[in-house]
């Protein structure tokens, strides 16, 4: 593949250490951005540096850990968005949505991981798409649900809701991705669909 841009996004084992992911988006260029991780105590002049060395959206991985946890999502969400624009990104089973579920609609901008990971999350997840939140579309090797009936549901409730990754480099996933993620999409979708899926609704809600 000849991928020019995208998402970085710092791994659970990385935690709050940022020395990785700033070096990486050094080296790729304006073409990519990151999402970290951040305790809720950082400084905003921490954030302000972070956001001008190419992060653009914070992330709560709740399924893997070396995150904030769930009780900081309002106040920090809401922080981040206010300081820089950055969107809030959710790595957990949809599931456990409902939880949830009143302040993530009250949230500016947020986006759930990996198709929100299992069947049983799905309708939870529908009615948070319903709401404008975002899905990456990622991560199909990890997985407990039908990938093509998730995502044709996603895009039937929101167009615009659909962000395709490639999750490399799959740590800890049952089966890395592959070039056939990408030819599902092709083959359910249109050509329209398919480019808002694999490029534009990303490219709107990283760099827009």
């Amino acid at each position: 593949m000849n991928v020019i841009g995208g998402a970085i996004v710092s791994g659970s084992f990385q935690g709050f250490d940022q020395e990785y992911l700033l070096k990486a988006l050094k080296q790729l260029g304006s073409t990519f951005c990151g999402v970290t991780q951040l305790p809720f105590t950082v400084t905003d002049e921490e954030i302000l540096h972070l956001n001008e060395n190419g992060i653009k959206a914070l992330r709560f991985n709740i399924k893997r850990g070396g995150s904030e946890d769930l009780s900081k999502l309002d106040y920090f969400a809401r922080r981040v968005h206010d300081l820089v624009g950055w969107h809030s990104e959710l790595y957990m089973d949809a599931k456990e949505l409902p939880k949830i579920a009143s302040t993530i609609e009250k949230l500016p901008a947020i986006s759930i991981d990996h198709l929100g990971l299992s069947e049983e999350g799905l309708p939870h997840l529908l009615k948070l798409v319903d709401k404008g939140v975002h899905v990456k579309a990622t991560g199909f090797g990890r997985v407990e649900l039908d990938v093509e009936n998730a995502l044709k549901s996603i895009y039937e409730v929101n167009s615009d809701a659909l962000m395709f990754g490639t999750d490399l480099p799959s740590t800890r996933a049952k089966r890395p991705f592959e070039y056939g993620d990408i030819k599902l999409i092709q083959q359910l979708f249109d050509e329209q669909a398919t480019d808002k899926i694999l490029y534009t609704n990303a490219f709107k809600w990283y760099f827009g």
